[in-house]
């Protein structure tokens, strides 16, 4: 939910308008926890946490959900590495290829442009039915859902929404997000969700405009780690926290992009010959009729600092290339550069690009946190580095759902479940 230029127009909000401070979380009903036969599951993103930032030592909660559950060294996103088609492929357990997000600015025949700001494509099902969500899914089997700004959320989606959603406002301060959650897990019976999720957007902002490895991400990893210390407590007073399953991770990680590493693409091509339909870390560009010669002869010849491809070239570790929402021509910088024109500043909200993602998907950089609590879980526990494709069917195993097809493999990750929960 980003993304750099002022072209893309990014839908996310500053984290500023986050966490309000003081306040303390809404006081539960009386035994809550005895009104509900199956064990919820909560997935919480945090947008743009990259693996290492859980070893700075700032995030007491996150430490603590790790220290006490499981944790994986890493979790490696799928190809290209932003937000949309992450989100997307972490409920879907399919890749972007498959599931139809293929980037978070897309261009389709049939229903015209896709973007961030462009809030009827985001509400609009048609680009989603590609793949059926774990809240539809949930759904169809008879359990109850609610999402908090989750990408495809907005949409309906099969003829399915989440039974409790709320249109994506990055104005909302951390603590109504969380006490939204309680207010939701305070529902009686078979009226409280089942699969509940949880986002939030600051650390992904702060990397943009200030870098990975600057005091205002610092700050703002502060300020979700206080969030979800509000959470815990209100899960705590409400007898639940051992009673849920937790699983908190990111859609991706963050690079530097220093300013004098960029890539101006109308040096390259005549931009009059093309549609460019997104740039930044990773570009794509339809030829103009006419034109496809003359733009492959430029962009596929050997680059200092990116690579580009046909798409029926991109190599096959990237899941990439089939989907006719990926357009004939795909260039990926190389991490730490911007693929840009002299036609658009290199903006995100107004200011100047310090950090960037969408790189390639092996890269450090962008591996993606990774934790989860809860009765399902081992504790004390660490796993290796997984793709983000198996978080599906480890959700659908917890809530004891049928999966549809997928991508993942749970042989992989249910070595983190309790034995008990396998």
């Amino acid at each position: 939910m980003k993304f750099l230029f002022r072209a893309l127009c990014c839908a996310f909000l500053l984290f500023s308008a986050g966490r309000a401070a003081g306040s303390t979380p809404p006081t539960a009903p009386a035994n809550i926890a005895a009104t509900r036969p199956t064990t919820p599951l909560l997935l919480i993103s945090i947008d743009g946490f990259r693996a290492d930032y859980l070893e700075r030592g700032i995030s007491p909660t996150l430490r603590m959900l790790a220290d006490g559950g499981v944790r994986a060294q890493a979790m490696e996103p799928a190809f290209p590495s932003l937000t949309f088609p992450n989100h997307y492929t972490l409920v879907t357990g399919e890749y972007p290829d498959h599931h139809g997000i293929v980037d978070n600015s897309m261009f389709d025949p049939q229903l015209g442009t896709f973007r961030l700001d462009l809030r009827k494509a985001v509400g609009d099902g048609r680009w989603w039915d590609e793949a059926e969500p774990i809240w539809v899914t949930a759904d169809k089997q008879g359990l109850h859902t609610a999402t908090m700004f989750w990408p495809g959320s907005e949409a309906r989606i099969h003829g399915y929404r989440p039974d409790h959603w709320r249109p994506y406002n990055g104005k909302m301060p951390y603590d109504a997000r969380v006490d939204t959650i309680l207010h939701w897990l305070d529902l009686p019976g078979r009226q409280r969700p089942d699969f509940l999720s949880l986002y939030f957007e600051g650390v992904d902002t702060a990397g943009h405009f200030y870098g990975p490895d600057s005091p205002e991400l610092n700050d703002a990893i502060r300020q979700v780690d206080a969030a979800l210390a509000r959470l815990v407590a209100g899960l705590r007073q409400r007898g639940l926290y051992d009673k849920i399953n937790l699983i908190v991770l990111a859609d991706h990680g963050m690079a530097a992009t220093p300013p004098n590493q960029r890539i101006v693409l109308d040096r390259l091509i005549d931009a009059s010959h093309a549609r460019v339909v997104s740039t930044g870390a990773i570009a794509g560009i339809i030829p103009a009729p006419g034109h496809a010669a003359e733009l492959e002869a430029a962009l596929l010849k050997p680059h200092a600092h990116m690579t580009c491809w046909k798409k029926s070239r991109i190599p096959a570790r990237l899941h990439y290339g089939r989907n006719p929402r990926v357009p004939p021509l795909v260039c990926s910088a190389r991490v730490g550069w911007l693929i840009t024109s002299s036609r658009i500043a290199m903006l995100h909200h107004g200011k100047p690009v310090h950090g960037e993602h969408g790189y390639d998907n092996a890269a450090p950089q962008m591996r993606a946190l990774f934790l989860a609590h809860g009765p399902g879980f081992r504790r004390h526990a660490v796993v290796p580095e997984f793709p983000n494709v198996d978080v599906y069917p480890l959700m659908a195993h917890l809530l004891g759902i049928k999966p549809q097809p997928n991508d993942g493999n749970f042989g992989q990750v249910k070595d983190m479940l309790r034995p008990a929960a396998r």
